[in-house]
C-alpha cells in the first residue's frame, strides 16, 4: 500500500465508492473530524486502568466504522456501518461507570489529571464531529445511527473523563459565574 499517490495534490480525494470530491466537502469534514477524534482518543491510552483502556480501544474501532460509514455515500449490505448495538454498548458503559461516580450536581470544568483532561478534550472534538455529521445529513443521505452514536459517545467520554479523574484523586471543579 503506497503512502503517497499524488492523487490529492489537486485538492480532491476519493470517497469509498471512488467518487472524487473536494477535500472541503461536508462528507470529508465529517469523517475527517472523526479521524481527529480517533487520534485524540489514542493519545489517552494507556491510562493505567485496564477496563478503560479496553473500552477506549473498542471506541477507536467503532470510530473506524463511523469513518467508513460516512465515507460511503452508497453503502451495500455488507459495508461497515454503525448499528444500534454500537450505541447500546456506549449506553451500557455510561450506566456502569455512573454507578461508580459521585452524582453530578453542577457543570464542571474540563480539567483534572492528564488522562482526564485529554478525555474532556476528546469529548469536545466528538461534539464537533457530531455537528459536522448533522450538517452533512442536512444535505445528503447518511446512516442516521452515526449521529446517534457520536451523541452518545460524547456523553460516554464525559463520563469516562469523570471516572478517570475520580480514580486518580482529582477533584471536580464547578465553574465560577
Amino acid at each position: 500500500m503506497a503512502i503517497y499517490t499524488g492523487r490529492g495534490d489537486d485538492g480532491e480525494t476519493d470517497l469509498r465508492d471512488m467518487t472524487r470530491v473536494s477535500k472541503t466537502d461536508p462528507r470529508i469534514e465529517a469523517y475527517g473530524t472523526v479521524d481527529e477524534l480517533n487520534a485524540l482518543v489514542g493519545t489517552v491510552r494507556p491510562t493505567g486502568h485496564d477496563d478503560v483502556d479496553d473500552r477506549l480501544r473498542t471506541i477507536q474501532n467503532h470510530l473506524h466504522v463511523v469513518q467508513a460509514d460516512l465515507a460511503n455515500p452508497e453503502p451495500d449490505e455488507d459495508d461497515p456501518e454503525i448499528r444500534a448495538d454500537h450505541v447500546e454498548t456506549i449506553e451500557d458503559w455510561i450506566d456502569e461507570y455512573d454507578e461508580e461516580l459521585e452524582p453530578l450536581t453542577s457543570f464542571i470544568l474540563p480539567t483534572g489529571s492528564d488522562h482526564g483532561a485529554r478525555l474532556h478534550h476528546a469529548r469536545a472534538v466528538c461534539r464537533r464531529a457530531e455537528r459536522r455529521t448533522v450538517a452533512l445529513a442536512s444535505s445528503e443521505r447518511i446512516n442516521e445511527r452515526t449521529v446517534e452514536y457520536l451523541n452518545r459517545l460524547s456523553d460516554g467520554l464525559f463520563t469516562v473523563a469523570r471516572l478517570v479523574n475520580q480514580r486518580e484523586g482529582e477533584p471536580e471543579e464547578a465553574p465560577q459565574y
